[in-house]
Formats: C-alpha cells, structure tokens, sequence
C-alpha cells in the first residue's frame, strides 16, 4: 500500500491531513503532512521531509504539495525520486480524498486517480434562481434585485 506526503504551507499539510483522517480513520499510518513554517531554512524542511518519509516505511509515497514554485514544492523536488516517490503538486481535499481510497494501486494509477479527483472536485455550483429569492426591501435605494 502507497504512503501519501503532505508537505504544504503551515496549517495547511496538518489541517488536510485531519480532514483525510476524520473521513478515512484507517489511514493514520498512510498519511503524514509536513507544516513548512515561514522563516525554516529549505535544507532544515528538506531533512524534515527525508525522516518523515523514512518513518512511513512504504515502499512507494505520493509527495503532494500545495502551489508549485513554493518552498514547499521545492523542497519535495529535491526529496522526490521519481520511482519510488512521486509528486504532484496543487492540493485540495477532493484529490487527498480520492487518492486515500486508491491508496492501494499502483503509483502510477494512484496519480491519476489523484488529478482525476483534484479536477473534478472543483466546479461551479448553480445557486437559486434570482425569481425564486425574496425581494431586498422596499428602503433598499437599490432598486436592481441582483444577488450578491
């Protein structure tokens, strides 16, 4: 079974991963997040990253980072082999979902099943159509009845 990596901005790494445990409690041992706190030398977030992914003793991890081009990424880059570990990068909570109940495929599907997930869990929702809404009151000095 894959490990998962979270190395994200502080909160961010430990807050997903308590959302991925409140919904999958089984998996406390396959997912571990690192907090990149602001001012912490890359290097020192590097080695941080290198115990935590020893500690998880996988033979294969899915290094997933929130924006591209940040130090959290960055640093990923370095600790990723593109073997063993991979990454992706651009987190949100629908991908970790996704990628925590195929955690137990291949690297290779589980990354698609993670970009499957990361996209398809962004969309527009549609919301009330403006006829059926109440009408702003009649002090209103807008007369224009457009949702905020």
């Amino acid at each position: 079974m894959n490990g998962i990596l979270l190395i994200a901005h502080a909160p961010l790494a430990s807050a997903l991963r308590q959302c991925v445990l409140h919904v999958f409690p089984d998996a406390q041992d396959a997912v571990v997040a690192l907090d990149v706190q602001p001012n912490v030398p890359p290097e020192e977030t590097l080695a941080q990253a290198r115990m935590l992914l020893a500690q998880t003793a996988r033979p294969q991890t899915l290094v997933v980072t929130d924006v591209f081009g940040a130090t959290p990424c960055n640093v990923a880059q370095r600790l990723v082999d593109g073997v063993r570990t991979k990454l992706i990068t651009g987190v949100n909570l629908p991908m970790l979902l996704r990628t925590v109940s195929y955690r137990h495929e291949s690297l290779d599907a589980l990354i698609s099943r993670a970009l499957i997930g990361a996209t398809q869990g962004v969309m527009q929702v549609a919301v009330t159509a403006p006829q059926n809404q109440a009408r702003r009151s009649t002090n209103d000095q807008d007369h224009r009845d457009h949702q905020q």
